[in-house]
């Protein structure tokens, strides 16, 4: 089994086929070769939702975790019992921090996410990851290649020092009209914000929606100078 300890390069290679672009064969492989040892950790929003489908596909009771911050729009929340009807075999975990809003408010003051959102990010998000991740050899994610400048390198298949894991990212060739077209023909549901200007979904304290058309994340912690919450770098 390829794992962190393990790794070598290449780790793999795949047809990006014209239909996936590759993503339904680099789900194949990844259930095929990990087994229950594979995680997908999925924020629902627009990417989640085409992942979610095609894993379906391959694997109908794979396990997807959520981040749950307790801080997530409505329409995040309502997004997901909507795509629980829709996949009922789908194992959907609400992973929650350690500390309630109200203990991480008593340790660290009211409204963490505007005076250090940085901290606030590594009790709600990163912790709860890291915790997901010491029981799996890998994980799913959905960047792609056309999100950020941080992101324009991503493979298939990453060593992912930061959790010490393999990360696999199955969309990386896909563009967001890709993205877009996939969930319209096969009628999947998402969040509604998407068609409110929001075109990346986060906590609601710190999305906005995208000012920069060319930046999708540009709504995220908007004026702080943070550009991700620390699971991908």
């Amino acid at each position: 089994m390829l794992t962190y300890e393990t790794w070598q390069e290449p780790a793999a290679d795949f047809e990006v086929d014209d239909t996936y672009k590759g993503a339904l064969n680099v789900l194949k492989w990844s259930y095929s070769h990990y087994g229950n040892e594979i995680v997908y950790a999925c924020s629902f929003g627009i990417e989640g939702i085409v992942l979610v489908d095609l894993i379906s596909k391959v694997e109908p009771d794979a396990t997807i975790v959520f981040l749950d911050t307790d801080v997530h729009f409505k329409e995040t929340y309502e997004t997901i019992d909507r795509v629980k009807e829709k996949y009922p075999s789908l194992n959907i975990v609400m992973k929650k921090p350690e500390l309630t809003l109200e203990e991480q408010a008593a340790e660290h003051g009211d409204k963490l996410w505007e005076t250090n959102p940085n901290k606030c990010c590594q009790i709600r998000k990163l912790q709860p990851l890291n915790e997901t991740l010491s029981e799996s050899e890998a994980w799913i994610s959905g960047l792609r290649r056309e999100q950020s400048e941080t992101r324009k390198h991503v493979q298939f298949i990453n060593r992912d020092d930061k959790f010490q894991s393999v990360k696999i990212c199955p969309l990386i060739h896909w563009t967001w009209k890709d993205v877009w077209r996939y969930v319209h023909k096969n009628d999947l549901p998402y969040n509604p914000l998407h068609d409110r200007g929001y075109p990346s979904i986060g906590c609601s304290h710190c999305t906005a929606p995208a000012f920069n058309a060319d930046d999708l994340r540009s709504g995220r912690w908007s004026g702080q100078g943070k550009t991700e919450c620390g699971l991908h770098g």
